[in-house]
């Protein structure tokens, strides 16, 4: 069956470009070339400045920038780009997601084919067969949740699979963690459609030698009939060679894989199959426009046990002995990885039940398609490990939420160490040089001596089971020494390589990275059979030239290319903000390692890229922009365009959701606040951008002025001009303003709770919403508060937080309000006051953004008595005060994208639970309006895009809709007209106190 592939929503970026219309005068360069493609493709052709920027990266640690990118939207537009390619001898390269750790995914002066924002259908799952038909920009996770209605899934899975697509892993020959069970991509791919270097279209199967379906092949005079021919030569030539030189390993994904393309299948009958040549070219041989792929079996049940050593050696050595107890993975952590896991706030909870003096652990999972009784297994396996063997504690996790708290901390690894400080960093270009498991203990010795004489270190993790260790030395790229060391170790562990009869590459493909060093892998004979197959399929070797093979005029060079050279620099401009923290402003943009986990689908980051698909869109896109802006690669002036503010800057919805999903920490939230705030200084501040800046004033005015302020946006034609004049949605729902302020209710009322007699006091801040427009939970929050013996004060000598000014990058206006509340702040917490905020922007104001406007002890101070409203009564555990009623309600809980980004989201489900909810926690991501996001009128349809995947898991839960932040309540609301707001986490509290 066919089945629908997740919402894409707006139909592309060209339709907001369009709305923008700004220019995109094509590289002078590239002129012809981008106007012949565009007679001949339906999709988009982009050949400016910024498609250069945003596609000169991949995952890896190169930067090269293409000709320009086409975003193909099916195989006639592959086929044409091909030829419009070849007609101006110009090279060209399919990519996915762009995660490749090899620079696989960038060639200099090459057409780019993006596969990912048409060519992403799953065409076909068919049970029965166990296989599927999907097309190349297909995301993992997104088929695997399809075939999980079938009870089946596609058995690679590397760590990226929640942004990564079949395709590029087919092109990567991609593996993951369960290797040990299922092996690599080359096994479940069965069938492609390719496009060659010719344009012309051919379908790989199985096809039996000799046959007539073989016969019927080479008898045409045509491209497809000589690489038949050509390749089944070279095979039968080579046999002894191939026998000899390829690693009899579970992970081999270097060179062409000339070992697997002519084999005896199931039925005893010798065959082609040229689909395992393509897995693993890396688009060398041709564009991959639709794949079958075989599926496995999804296990119901896993488990987990973590076997902790005290010596790295003893760990490794114990490798191949866990393999006999038939484990669907065997993971490895060393003490490095524990180290930095304890002091990140983000993984130190991970970190926490890892004994004392572990120096590195060996995780085994086990699954219920191997085993029926996981506590038998795992007993033997404590037996043969801790109680007769090296180990001296485990850790067993049986629940799916244990195993979820393991693996988290598994997949911290590479974050942990790519979020050091400083230019050394722990970079990919040896990191998944494959052992078999039995020598893994003295291969990696024998590493740590070349670490040791490159007077360099590095962390021992990854997949120990498949002989797999991602080995990361730490090394400085902008300086020529460092870069000469790269090379010099590469040589010496190829060495080591060869010495225990592996593969230089078992995960991560070639790419930029490790084609130099095939010649020394393989040897002559298997280096000229590889030029010979790359030749057969391009003879003009325009396929992603300098990948896997390169020519003796040309040759790969791991030095060049390099994203930070030594020629590399960048400005540090005068901040605003501080970014002591990040290392200034400009280490913050080289942060980003090009990974491309802003383009996965769960988590808060990054809700406009899920909303638009487009790579400008994504926390990536952003971060090379601002990147090359400051390094050159942009002229100096551009940064302060308007296309580059508009573009760029204004599609940062500031959800913060990168400074907590990003691996490593990219703040665009806040890298967004300082550049605006630096165009404003050259450009003044707009209209728009001062109304919503001084939202709190003008609401203030609104409250004074009401009822009658709330009919003016009622006039016929009044929202027509507002949007003309102010740019504000015409048909977004303004908020409505009520006379009496939520101050002017508590001072007409007063605390019912004595300072003197209260064990807790509390200032709850009245956020701007709360105050003039919808009060209730905020009278809620009173009522709650007082009934748990906490005294609570609404002050009026506080100002607003300056959340709205930060966010529209009216610094001075932020900074100014965040010193005043500071100071004030300060008297009430010395007092013995707890600051506590219903609005979950404003908590995170207080505690995150004041340290950077106003960074001091005192503002220290204050952060570190601040809390969201939930966030308070989960740290006190209050709700056990409360006499509240039972209820069998159901809630679906949207968290506020701050308190996720900041480690907090969880205290609201805990309080709700508690109060004895049940409670659906929503995986969402921002719900679009994002404060004043929502109502800009060029943003509003991108905005109601993002809050379709809101709105589409709201309709999955069973619970009632419940959201902290008021603007995530406004978007709720505003989905059906009309439609009540969901409330407020307090409001649900409060709704179980007894009846006064």
């Amino acid at each position: 069956m066919a089945v629908e592939k997740p919402r894409s929503g707006l139909d592309n970026y060209e339709e907001f470009r369009d709305e923008l219309d700004h220019e995109y005068d094509d590289v002078e360069e590239y002129v012809d070339l981008a106007a012949d493609l565009r007679s001949v493709v339906t999709g988009e052709v982009r050949f400016d400045e910024y498609a250069q920027v945003l596609y000169a990266t991949d995952g890896s640690i190169y930067k090269a920038k293409p000709a320009g990118v086409v975003l193909p939207r099916d195989a006639a537009d592959v086929q044409n780009a091909v030829r419009v390619a070849a007609e101006h001898d110009v090279p060209i390269m399919a990519r996915g997601a762009g995660s490749s750790l090899g620079g696989q995914a960038v060639g200099p002066g090459c057409v780019v084919l993006d596969m990912t924002t048409y060519m992403d259908d799953i065409l076909e799952i068919d049970a029965d067969r166990q296989r599927a038909r999907v097309q190349p920009g297909v995301v993992q996770d997104h088929f695997d949740e399809a075939a999980e209605e079938y009870g089946l899934k596609f058995a690679p899975d590397p760590a990226s699979s929640n942004r990564a697509t079949i395709g590029g892993g087919i092109g990567n020959n991609s593996t993951g963690a369960h290797s040990v069970r299922y092996g690599i991509s080359d096994a479940y791919t069965e069938e492609l459609d390719v496009v060659l270097a010719d344009g012309s279209l051919i379908h790989t199967r199985e096809v039996v030698l000799d046959s007539p379906e073989y016969e019927g092949i080479v008898s045409k005079n045509d491209r497809e009939a000589e690489i038949y021919e050509t390749v089944r030569a070279i095979v039968e030539e080579n046999a002894e060679e191939i026998e000899e030189r390829y690693p009899d390993l579970k992970r081999n994904v270097s060179g062409y894989n000339l070992n697997k393309v002519v084999y005896e299948n199931e039925d005893g009958e010798d065959v082609i199959n040229l689909s395992k040549l393509f897995v693993g070219a890396e688009s060398t041989l041709g564009v991959i426009v639709e794949a079958e792929i075989s599926l496995v079996t999804l296990p119901e049940k896993t488990a987990l046990v973590l076997y902790c050593f005290d010596d790295l050696i003893e760990t490794l050595e114990a490798v191949p002995e866990a393999l006999e107890f038939e484990p669907s993975a065997v993971e490895l952590m060393d003490s490095e990885v524990f180290r930095l896991a304890r002091e990140s706030e983000q993984f130190a909870q991970y970190e926490e039940p890892i004994p004392d003096g572990t120096e590195a652990t060996l995780m085994l999972e086990y699954d219920s398609e191997l085993h029926d009784d996981f506590e038998e297994a795992v007993g033997r396996t404590n037996e043969h490990f801790v109680e007769n063997g090296d180990a001296f504690d485990a850790l067993e996790a049986y629940t799916e939420e244990d195993q979820a708290d393991l693996w988290k901390l598994r997949k911290a690894a590479i974050p942990l160490l790519m979020s050091l400080e400083g230019d050394p960093k722990p970079y990919p270009f040896i990191e998944d040089a494959t052992v078999p498991p039995e020598e893994l203990a003295e291969y990696v010795e024998k590493f740590m001596d070349v670490l040791e004489d490159h007077d360099t270190s590095a962390a021992y993790f990854a997949h120990a089971g498949s002989g797999t260790l991602h080995i990361r030395p730490i090394l400085n790229l902008k300086d020529d020494g460092g870069i000469q060391t790269m090379q010099s170790i590469t040589d010496a562990v190829t060495d080591l390589v060869l010495e225990h009869e592996g593969s230089f590459s078992g995960e991560h493909g070639d790419g930029l990275a490790r084609t130099a060093f095939n010649p020394k892998m393989y040897g002559d004979d298997l280096w000229q059979a590889f030029k010979d197959v790359k030749s057969v399929f391009d003879p003009d070797w325009r396929m992603n030239p300098g990948k896997v093979v390169y020519t003796d005029e040309e040759p790969t060079d791991m030095r060049e290319n390099l994203r930070y050279g030594h020629a590399y620099a960048s400005i540090e401009p005068q901040t605003k903000l501080d970014f002591s923290d990040e290392g200034g402003f400009s280490h913050l943009v080289e942060l980003c390692n090009g990974c491309g986990t802003c383009r996965q689908t769960d988590d808060v980051m990054c809700p406009t890229y899920r909303g638009m698909k487009d790579e400008i869109a994504t926390t990536r896109g952003r971060a090379n922009m601002l990147r090359s802006a400051i390094s050159g690669d942009l002229p100096e002036e551009e940064m302060y365009s308007e296309r580059f503010q508009e573009e760029v800057l204004d599609l940062c919805v500031g959800c913060k959701g990168c400074k907590s999903d990003c691996p490593t920490g990219v703040d665009l939230a806040k890298l967004k606040a300082e550049t605006k705030y630096q165009y404003y200084e050259r450009e003044g501040v707009g209209l728009r951008s001062r109304l919503f800046g001084n939202i709190d004033t003008l609401s203030k005015v609104g409250s004074a002025l009401a009822p009658v302020s709330n009919l003016g946006p009622k006039l016929p034609g009044s929202r027509l001009v507002m949007e003309k004049v102010a740019g504000i949605a015409a048909d977004r729902e303004l908020p409505s303003f009520r006379q009496e302020s939520f101050q002017d209710w508590f001072a007409k009322r007063g605390p019912r709770v004595d300072p003197d007699a209260a064990d807790r006091k509390v200032v709850l801040f009245p956020d701007t919403y709360t105050n003039y427009s919808y009060p209730r939970p905020g009278k809620a929050a009173v009522r709650v508060l007082e009934s748990a013996g906490v005294h609570v004060t609404v002050p009026e000598d506080v100002g607003p937080s300056g959340r709205a000014a930060f966010s529209v990058g009216m610094l001075d206006d932020a900074e100014e309000r965040a010193v005043a509340n500071i100071e004030k702040f300060a008297e009430y917490v010395d007092q013995g006051y707890e600051i506590v905020s219903l609005e979950p922007s404003d908590a995170v104001m207080f505690q995150d953004e004041y340290l950077d406007l106003a960074p001091s002890a005192t503002a220290e101070k204050v952060a570190g008595h601040s809390y969201g409203i939930t966030e308070y009564m989960d740290t006190y555990r209050l709700v056990e005060e409360l006499p509240l009623e039972e209820t069998d309600e159901t809630l679906a809980y949207h968290g506020h994208c701050h308190q996720k980004a900041t480690g907090r989201d969880h205290h609201a489900v805990g309080v709700l639970r508690r109060a004895g909810y049940a409670v659906d926690p929503l995986d969402t991501t921002c719900c679009g309006m994002a404060g004043s996001f929502g109502y800009e009128a060029e943003h509003y349809d991108l905005s109601k895009s993002i809050g379709e995947r809101l709105y589409e898991k709201i309709d999955e839960s069973d619970g009632n809709p419940v959201a902290p932040g008021a603007s995530c309540r406004s978007q709720i609301g505003d989905r059906n007209e009309p439609s009540e707001k969901p409330p407020h986490p307090i409001e649900k509290v409060n709704e179980l106190l007894p009846a006064r």
